[in-house]
């Protein structure tokens, strides 16, 4: 479902009066939740919603985040909530968040619904569109009280999303395949924005017919399909490259295109993700071939 941000200034809705500067917004999970003005205490589920907050600007709002938040390094200090796996219900309710972010494939159903029993305000956000960034911050922007450095980033990012698609329009690009972990070995299907980045250099995943978001597959699997190049999302070094070197008839090793991006720009669903595409789409084709 895609998120819709009303924005209510009049006492025409239902003939009820609303208060000056109220909102209704519809989150990605199809929840409608009321805001009286701007939120100010606010707890992010996910390091990419930590960042998001950063991003336009109210990194100062945050009284707690996801375990994993190191982007800015500001958001390190913060006080921790859990994580994916499991939240510190405790905390939560002491630091009286009056919004909670939620990430919709990344947090657990029954942990959303307990802090919605709980009577927190839980925003449920799900970027499955590139498009879906700029959507995200302006949203955060309008409950934050930050439209204004809100709406230029989105307007950045999509400025340059732009120009990719028009650099790129109408290649025939390779056929990739996106590691997240080598062992054991993990991609991600064709629903996962990071298949949008690849798209939107005109690549294609070859592991787009899984079905969950992200997913073993074996490396006999891989040998079979014979990608064109490889894209591995790491933080570390070229190990990961390194390690599919050794195998020099894969059509990607052959043509030098084995290539390491950032994990935290690719992956996570935040502005930066523009800057992981423009290296992504310029390192599958200008990527010198291997001797």
């Amino acid at each position: 479902m895609r998120a819709v941000l009303l924005v209510a200034f009049s006492a025409c809705l239902a003939g009820a009066a609303i208060p000056a500067g109220a909102l209704t917004v519809t989150d990605d999970a199809g929840v409608e939740l009321q805001f009286e003005g701007p939120a100010r205490r606010v707890v992010a589920l996910s390091p990419h919603l930590t960042e998001m907050m950063y991003a336009i600007g109210a990194g100062a709002l945050l009284v707690g985040v996801a375990r994993g938040s190191d982007f800015p390094a500001a958001a390190a200090g913060l006080p921790g909530i859990g994580d994916a796996s499991g939240l510190d219900f405790e905390r939560i309710l002491y630091v009286r968040p009056d919004l909670v972010l939620a990430w919709g494939s990344g947090n657990r159903p029954v942990d959303i619904a307990r802090l919605r029993a709980l009577g927190l305000r839980v925003l449920v956000l799900e970027a499955r569109r590139l498009e879906d960034i700029p959507r995200h911050l302006r949203t955060l922007g309008a409950l934050t009280g930050l439209n204004d450095p809100a709406q230029a980033l989105a307007r950045d990012f999509e400025q340059r999303l732009r120009a990719l698609r028009v650099r790129y329009a109408g290649r025939i690009g390779p056929r990739v395949l996106f590691e997240i972990w080598h062992r054991p070995l993990f991609t991600v299907n064709g629903e996962h924005i990071v298949s949008r980045v690849l798209e939107l250099c005109g690549a294609r995943n070859i592991f787009s017919g899984l079905p969950r978001l992200a997913g073993e597959v074996s490396l006999e699997q891989v040998l079979v399909l014979n990608p064109d190049a490889i894209v591995i999302g790491s933080e570390a070094d070229d190990a990961g490259v390194q390690n599919w070197l050794k195998f020099s008839y894969l059509q990607a090793v052959r043509s030098g295109r084995v290539l390491r991006v950032p994990a935290d720009l690719i992956t996570r669903q935040t502005p930066r993700i523009i800057e992981a595409a423009e290296r992504l789409c310029a390192g599958l084709y200008d990527a010198p071939a291997t001797p």
